[in-house]
């Protein structure tokens, strides 16, 4: 029984070691027992502690071994039994067996197969030996969780063999007494009614805990697994391994520091660059640089780049990731010596799949792996990497992915400069697709700014605003890969690609890689493609344009014209000719019948025009409102107030969530008086946005009167924010045509 526990815990383990140990420590637990049954009580925990130690070190040699673990095993195992716990509910899925993710499982399942033994041989008590083993199964089962299919055999076969064995243990004894003295009949009597007392008490205690508990167990059954890893903090970074990109700057002004040492078994095969990149800093060689990634940065605020990612325990294979359809892999294999890099980042070529000589922990969403307890001068370590390179003939083509999966590759913070964003949308509405849009932020940085190296590190929106427009004598336009990559980023997301910072080495792949080799470079995300490197960094040989020339950050006014206005000559208007007979034509119509005329049909024109208007305007409120389901009526609700929003001069973009357009909402009221109809509805907008958000997130969720509401509230906001416009304003709000052509 106890072994069964390793075979459900196995189902998160990497190959079968696992359950081979557990099922090794459970029958030398029970051996030890059964052949130390005649020797004293006391003496049995020591003889089985001892032989548990034997088993265990063997096992932890063994794992030591097959995971290429440095250090001897006394230093191994000791730091096992330190960290066992932590990094068994840490550990990536699936778990690699090494001695600190099997030192707890095998200890448990010796000491609850020498307590089952002890208390079922000794006692007699076979029910109460399985105690241990039912303790020790369901925590195999906890420690799983939702990361493998229900343990439906395990747990059949588990309660067979304890039918077995409760039914091998009922045997009935012979009976080696005498006759029982006394009145038989009447101790008869009294027996039979203790045990019909006993078994109508234990009958009734198991229905009442079948009623009680029931519907609970019941309820659980398809229901998803508790996982213990949330409660666990995962391994934590520094602020620089957070944020990696500041040490750009630092690295930049010292280029001959040797950070790394790196050989490389090429590929059988070569493969041309990657779309939209270049090898980063030049390489006087002219061949084209490995990539060596060091970090992805994924999380923006508006004040740093970070990071954010969940490490996860890993062994040496790490999992496995799909290639987009069309790219090719290759196989690159680097092993890698520590100079005087510092901090827990650990240098790999993207996407690492083994790593070898060293503990990792690893980030499946970015890829990014770090060292828990730091690097250190001459640690040496093995990565063997699947280098992905997309097919160039679908990037042209290529849309970019949108979603709660990539909303956080596509956040912009509040707060970024005008200027920024009306250099985004300048460089979006010349170039329509996404890979267009990519590649002229790309050639906008590259042509309009310079690479130097003491510029200072800083990349928050306005560093990146002084980088991009601030005087050129004054120290902008110029900066390190720091400036360059994270300015493709922000105007990247602002143009609506996902996009994301990488920090890593141009290395030649053989030899040192030094500080000089550091450098930053911007990724974007493509449907069917995957990740594609850009390079905006400038070419050494050319002199960079004015940005000027192509992007104005402040809008210039027309200036007044000083032209004197031309002056007319008052002119003698001729003297009508007299119609011939000397008398005018009455048979021609009078000018005044024309003018009337052209005037009232002038004005029944406009008026149908309004009318019009006017009618297409609230059959278009209407349907937003009461036609549709739900969901669509909540939807129809939110256009309405974007729409109420923009006819009063305060737009919203399509890069806010709809939180942030609430928020705005509520300042585009300016303080209501006790009494307007926009203050009773101010926090009906945060309810709408609510309400939005779980059309969008839980479709089909939203009832009829949670669609009511909100045509409600949009209609009292609607109004409300009418009601403080001018009284012309409010005359040209029902018949503006705006709304009919927003999308």
């Amino acid at each position: 029984m106890t072994a069964l526990a390793g075979v459900v815990l196995g189902r998160v383990y990497a190959g079968p070691l696992l359950p081979q140990l557990v099922a090794g420590a459970a029958a030398g637990s029970v051996l030890v027992g059964v052949a130390a049954r005649r020797l004293p009580s006391w003496l049995v925990a020591p003889l089985s502690v001892l032989a548990m130690a034997a088993w265990t070190g063997w096992s932890m040699r063994l794992a030591a071994a097959r995971a290429d673990l440095p250090g001897s095993l006394s230093e191994v195992t000791v730091d096992a039994a330190r960290n066992g716990i932590p990094r068994l509910l840490t550990a990536m899925i699936p778990v690699e067996p090494t001695p600190d993710t099997l030192l707890v499982p095998l200890v448990a399942t010796w000491l609850a197969g020498l307590a089952g033994t002890e208390v079922a041989l000794r006692a007699g008590r076979v029910l109460a030996g399985y105690l241990p083993a039912v303790l020790l199964y369901a925590g195999a089962l906890y420690v799983v969780g939702p990361n493998a299919a229900p343990a439906w055999w395990p747990t059949v076969v588990f309660v067979a063999v304890a039918a077995l064995g409760l039914a091998g243990s009922a045997r009935p004894r012979s009976d080696t007494a005498g006759p029982i003295p006394g009145p038989v009949p009447a101790l008869r009597a009294a027996v039979r009614l203790r045990l019909a007392a006993g078994t109508t008490f234990g009958l009734v205690v198991v229905v009442s805990l079948v009623a009680a508990l029931g519907p609970t167990v019941v309820a659980q059954v398809g229901g998803r697994p508790v996982d213990p890893r949330r409660y666990v903090e995962p391994p934590t970074v520094e602020t620089l391994d957070e944020n990696p990109l500041v040490r750009i700057s630092g690295w930049a002004l010292r280029p001959e520091q040797e950070l790394l040492r790196v050989r490389t078994d090429r590929p059988a095969s070569g493969a041309a660059a990657s779309p939209g990149t270049s090898p980063g800093p030049a390489d006087p060689s002219g061949g084209e640089r490995a990539r060596i990634r060091l970090a992805v940065l994924s999380d923006y605020d508006g004040v740093t780049w970070r990071v954010g990612a969940t490490y996860r325990s890993a062994g040496r294979i790490l999992p496995a990731v799909t290639p987009a359809a069309g790219s090719t892999v290759e196989t690159v294999r680097q092993e890698i010596t520590v100079s005087e890099l510092s901090g827990r980042l650990l240098p790999a070529v993207a996407t690492p799949r083994e790593v070898s000589g060293a503990r990792v922990a690893y980030d499946p969403l970015t890829g990014t792996l770090i060292r828990p307890e730091g690097l250190v001068p001459g640690l040496r370590y093995t990565v063997t990497s699947e280098r992905e390179r997309p097919d160039e003939n679908l990037l042209s083509i290529a849309d970019v992915p949108a979603g709660d999966s990539v909303a956080r590759v596509l956040r912009v913070p509040d707060g970024a400069p005008e200027p920024l964003r009306r250099l985004a949308t300048q460089l979006a509405e010349e170039n329509g697709a996404p890979y267009a849009r990519a590649t002229a932020v790309e050639e906008f940085l590259a042509e309009h700014y310079r690479l130097v190296a003491d510029a200072p590190s800083g990349h928050a929106y306005p560093n990146l605003a002084f980088f991009l427009f601030g005087p050129r004598n004054g120290g902008g336009q110029r900066g390190t890969s720091e400036q360059f990559a994270a300015a493709f980023a922000v105007l990247g997301r602002l143009t609506g690609l996902p996009t994301r910072v990488v920090v890593g080495f141009a290395s030649p792949g053989d030899g040192p890689v030094r500080a000089g080799d550091a450098y930053a470079w911007p990724e974007v995300l493509f449907d069917q493609v995957g990740w594609v490197p850009f390079n905006p960094l400038p070419r050494p040989d050319e002199e960079p344009r004015p940005v000027e020339e192509d992007f104005r950050p402040v809008p210039e006014d027309p200036p007044p014209s000083e032209a004197p206005q031309p002056s007319v000559e008052p002119t003698v208007s001729p003297e009508p000719a007299a119609a011939p007979g000397g008398s005018a034509d009455r048979r021609g119509v009078p000018p005044a019948v024309l003018v009337g005329g052209g005037t009232g049909g002038l004005l029944l024109i406009v008026g149908a025009v309004l009318l019009t208007l006017l009618a297409m305007r609230r059959a278009l409120s209407r349907g937003r409102l009461r036609r549709g389901d739900p969901g669509e009526r909540i939807a129809g609700a939110w256009r309405e107030v974007t729409d109420a929003l923009r006819l009063a001069g305060h737009p919203v973009g399509a890069d806010l969530s709809a939180t942030e357009v609430a928020e705005r909402a509520r300042r585009a009221v300016p303080g209501p008086a006790p009494g307007d109809p926009g203050r009773q509805d101010l926090a009906g907008i945060d309810e709408l946005a609510d309400l939005l958000n779980r059309v969008g997130f839980a479709p089909g969720t939203a009832t009829g009167e949670q669609a009511n509401h909100a045509a409600g509230v949009a209609q009292a906001y609607v109004d409300g924010l009418r009601a403080g416009r001018s009284r012309w304003r409010r005359l040209l709000w029902s018949i503006h045509p705006g709304p009919l052509r927003w999308r």
